[in-house]
């Protein structure tokens, strides 16, 4: 029995030996477990490579399209941390290279592709000391077993501080630390300057106070200042506008001041709105490439360098964020087109403009609200700016794009386009305020005419353009009638005074009737104000043969051909070449004509028809055109007393007579004959021609009766109906527009060329089912129109920039052209999207390189500050630009020790900057800040 349980005891104490000797090797503790999940992250990591990783979910920096990071979560007991690893696709890259846009870290210490551990906590930081460097630890030992030489990052303490500590295990002996932080205010005089912050990085290797001075240390410096224009807001323009005051003041004996000039007065659409300057101001950099300092006194003169020492200048145009912004809350002529369109959208729910203005028509409670019209005083001062200010005939064609006439609306300078363009602006552009706007103006067309009172912005001669809407055609012909009333409201008048005159002088003088009252008796026969000079071509003319065929000028045309029937002739502007009249051998003569009568589209449309509905089209035609046809055949008749049809036919139509193949024209009597239409039974031609009476056409009744006509057009104008009338708003609000835009000084930019003849074709297709009435309630051609007013709305944030650019570098066109070719390119592909769709996440990000002599341009954007702004802040750093400190500077210090003596000092791959002589760069510091926030940032490379 003891034998046998001695032998159990025995295998017992076996047993727990063995479980002990498990327990000792095999379990690792919890920080084991964690550093061993590190070194495997890396390992990955660095296997996978750059290329691999992006497949695996690498992403790029938003600010940066050149770095990526990977991240991966680690967990240590209840502690769960996250590492990044920031890597780029080419290392090859200088970090010094400050133009490119890099990582905070890689700035600060010149690193390329680092790690960053952190807890996942609401801070992102480590605030426990002992925790920070025990985290350090685990990341430094996980990189030394994988063999990676990247340098690690935890940031520590308060997030605002952004304070970092690092490590790097460089190989062999070589180990880098890192460390950085930040004063967020009450920064030490000291540190404001260059040679305070010499002396703070000196203090870092030198062992006593005393070395500083008498010791030269061979210290590079690398360095960066920004400067930032003042801001182009309304922030600051009441600051700038006391201080303009100010100055101005003391230049002017009475104390005055001139108005402040906005920066786009000079610009076509500052008559309409007053566009908010896109560029806000600019960023300056001016950089100082690598320079040896050995003594604190070099800093101090460095300090007073000028910028336009430094070796580089880099322009960045800070742009207002409403200029690329999907708010759509930006106010200019696409705005307020898309106002337009939903009006024209509302325009079917009544007949009449009128039916618009009462606010019981209106509807719901909310359409009320919302269509609130300016007072009086608006009302009154668009009319005014419309009727009675401006030029009574401006030049249409000015201005206008080469294919601005293919959208049917009425150009830019006329009465009508105005009246579409003050109605974009007047009250909110809702249905209402253009009734109103509409009333009045019809009422105020009807006074004058009623008061034969010049239209102003209307041509008052010359024939119609049908290429534009109907609306400008009635204007033109209104403004037509006006003239040829007040005409014969002159001839009248002359006639009455020249007949009293002569009652007076026959009361005075007491003559008698003999030759004198023969020769009144002449002059009353023109009491009608009919003309009695043939020569006076106003109103008439001679359409069938010119001038320039006669045989002999006008003015000899009565004396040729001496013969009794040249006594008889009267209304003869002259002969027609060798032509004879065919009953007697006397010359051809062409006669004055009264102008054909003027016929809008409506008009011309109604003959078609007319004519369209009558199997005879010939005849009917001829109908149609019965009085001025009557007209021409008599001016004939009385030019030519010996005239038959067919010296008239031979004349008028030519195609009508047809000559039996001789060539001579002289020869008489000319041989031939009238062609089958003319000769024809019942031909209408021949019954106007034996109606018509010899008169000449001074004495003839007006083809144009300018009193009916002037009815009808205002007839019109008063009855329109209001999709029609908001149709041709419309059409020619959108033309106007443009060649507003269009009439921008934008230098020789081809993008906006190519913009703008775009928009012009995108418009006249658009716009075409307006043009011909095709448009019905709620069809899908609103939804058309609002897609183009984003349209128009993308070219005008474009030529906004591109005006804005050029007003600043007119003296620079590569700088305005770079920098709106960037942008262009950055803004492109947001042109075919809508406002809700603009991608907003990216920012424009441009940094270009001035040339030399560019420099000035840009420094006298910099205007020296006033006596005010002088004591409003106290200068605390040097380097000043036209009075103006840097509102960031940006310093590299850094030393280096030769390491060609120790055998250990091998170059390693992600080692230190190395050159031909083995330099290694033992101390790196990083300084940046301003006179209120100083942040510095330090790197010692050890011997281990």
């Amino acid at each position: 029995m003891a034998s046998t349980s001695k032998a159990n005891l025995t295998e017992d104490d076996e047993e727990e030996e063995e479980i002990e000797h498990f327990d000792d090797f095999t379990l690792a503790s919890s920080w084991e477990r964690f550093i061993s999940e590190i070194e495997a992250t890396c390992r990955q990591w660095s296997a996978d490579g750059p290329k691999n990783l992006l497949e695996k979910g690498a992403v790029h920096l938003d600010y940066s399209n050149k770095i990526y990071r990977i991240k991966s979560e680690l967990k240590d007991a209840t502690k769960i941390y996250s590492m990044e690893y920031y890597f780029g696709i080419d290392n090859n890259g200088n970090i010094s290279d400050w133009n490119c846009t890099l990582h905070d870290l890689q700035l600060c210490f010149g690193v390329k592709e680092f790690l960053v551990i952190s807890p996942q906590s609401a801070s992102g930081v480590v605030l426990d000391a002992p925790e920070s460097s025990k985290l350090l630890s685990a990341v430094a030992i996980a990189l030394s077993n994988c063999s990676c030489l990247w340098p690690a990052f935890v940031p520590v303490h308060d997030p605002s501080r952004k304070a970092f500590i690092g490590i790097q295990n460089m190989g062999t002996i070589f180990t880098r630390r890192f460390e950085a932080d930040r004063i967020g205010s009450q920064v030490p005089v000291k540190f404001m300057h260059l040679e305070g912050l010499y002396e703070l990085f000196v203090s870092k290797f030198a062992y006593w106070t005393s070395d500083h001075l008498t010791h030269l240390f061979k210290v590079y410096l690398m360095m960066k200042l920004t400067y930032r224009t003042l801001p182009n807001d309304d922030e600051n323009d009441g600051i700038q506008d006391a201080d303009a005051e100010n100055a101005e003041s003391e230049k002017m004996p009475d104390g005055g001041n001139l108005n402040r000039k906005h920066w786009d007065d000079d610009c076509p659409w500052s008559e309409w709105y007053s566009a908010e300057d896109p560029v806000k101001g600019f960023d300056l950099v001016t950089t100082w490439s690598e320079k040896v300092i050995e003594s604190s006194l070099e800093m101090a003169e460095m300090e007073n360098a000028s910028p336009h020492e430094a070796e580089k200048w880099i322009l960045t145009p800070n742009l207002s964020p409403n200029l690329d912004s999907s708010k759509g809350d930006r106010i200019g002529f696409a705005s307020q087109l898309q106002l337009l369109v939903s009006a024209l959208d509302m325009s079917f729910e009544a007949q009449f403009m009128e039916d618009f203005v009462s606010v019981e028509n209106l509807g719901s409670d909310n359409l009320k609200s919302s269509m609130v019209i300016p007072p009086p005083t608006v009302l009154d001062r668009v009319l005014k700016d419309l009727l009675l200010e401006g030029r009574q005939f401006p030049d249409f064609a000015k201005g206008e794009h080469k294919s601005s006439r293919a959208i049917k609306g009425a150009p830019l300078e006329s009465l009508f386009a105005q009246f579409c363009l003050h109605s974009l602006w007047f009250g909110n552009c809702s249905i209402r305020a253009i009734a109103v706007l509409w009333v009045e103006f019809v009422r105020e067309i009807r006074w004058y005419w009623e008061e034969s009172q010049p239209l102003p912005k209307m041509p008052a001669h010359g024939s119609i353009d049908l290429a534009t809407c109907l609306i400008n055609q009635k204007l033109q012909m209104l403004a037509i009638c006006i003239e040829k009333k007040r005409e014969l409201n002159e001839e009248f008048q002359d006639c009455l005074g020249s007949n009293d005159d002569v009652f007076v002088h026959m009361e005075v003088e007491d003559i008698q009737v003999g030759e004198e009252s023969t020769s009144f008796l002449t002059q009353s026969q023109d009491f009608d104000g009919k003309r009695d000079s043939p020569l006076i071509l106003e109103g008439f003319n001679e359409s069938k043969t010119s001038i320039s065929k006669f045989s002999t000028n006008s003015q000899d045309a009565y004396s040729a051909d001496k013969s009794t029937s040249d006594s008889k002739r009267t209304g003869s502007a002259g002969p027609v070449g060798s032509m004879k009249l065919l009953n007697s051998c006397q010359s051809l003569h062409a006669p004055f004509t009264q102008n054909a009568p003027l016929m809008t589209e409506d008009m011309h449309e109604e003959r078609l028809r007319a004519v369209e509905a009558f199997g005879d089209s010939f005849n009917f035609s001829a109908q149609l055109e019965r009085e001025t046809l009557s007209s021409d055949m008599s001016a004939f008749k009385a030019a030519n007393p010996d005239a038959v049809f067919e010296d008239f036919i031979r004349w008028h139509s030519p195609g009508d007579w047809e000559n039996d193949g001789s060539k001579a024209n002289d020869k008489w009597p000319p041989r031939g004959k009238l062609s089958q239409r003319m000769s024809g039974p019942g031909n209408s031609w021949r019954k106007i021609w034996n109606d018509a009476p010899s008169l000449p056409a001074y004495e003839q009744k007006p083809l144009l009766d300018p009193n009916r006509e002037g009815e009808k057009i205002l007839h019109y104008l008063e009855t329109v109906r209001p999709h029609q009338l908001l149709e041709q708003m419309v059409c020619t609000a959108f033309r106007a527009s443009a060649d507003t835009l269009h009439q921008t000084n934008f230098g020789s930019l081809k993008q906006i060329t190519t913009k703008m003849d775009q928009l012009y074709h995108t418009m006249a297709s658009t716009l075409r089912p307006l043009q011909a009435n095709l448009l019905s309630g709620n069809s899908e051609k609103i939804e058309d129109l609002k897609r183009l007013c984003v349209a128009l709305e993308h070219v005008e944030k474009l030529l906004t920039l591109a005006a804005s650019l050029r007003h600043k570098f007119i003296q620079a066109p590569r700088v305005y052209e770079a920098i709106f070719s960037d942008y262009y390119d950055f803004y492109l592909p947001n042109m075919g999207k809508g406002s809700a769709d603009v991608d907003i996440q990216k920012e424009f990000d441009l940094k270009l390189q001035l040339r030399v002599n560019e420099r000035q341009v840009v420094s006298n954007m910099f205007t020296p500050p006033t006596a005010n702004q002088s004591w409003r802040k106290v200068l605390s750093m040097g380097n000043l630009l036209n009075g103006h400190e840097p509102i960031l500077r940006q310093i590299v210090f850094s030393k280096r020790d030769s390491g060609s003596d120790c055998h250990y000092a091998v170059s390693t791959r992600g080692g230190p900057h190395m050159d031909d002589q083995q330099e290694i760069e033992t101390y790196r510091m990083y300084v940046c800040g301003t006179s209120n926030d100083l942040r510095v940032a330090l790197c010692v490379t050890s011997y281990d």
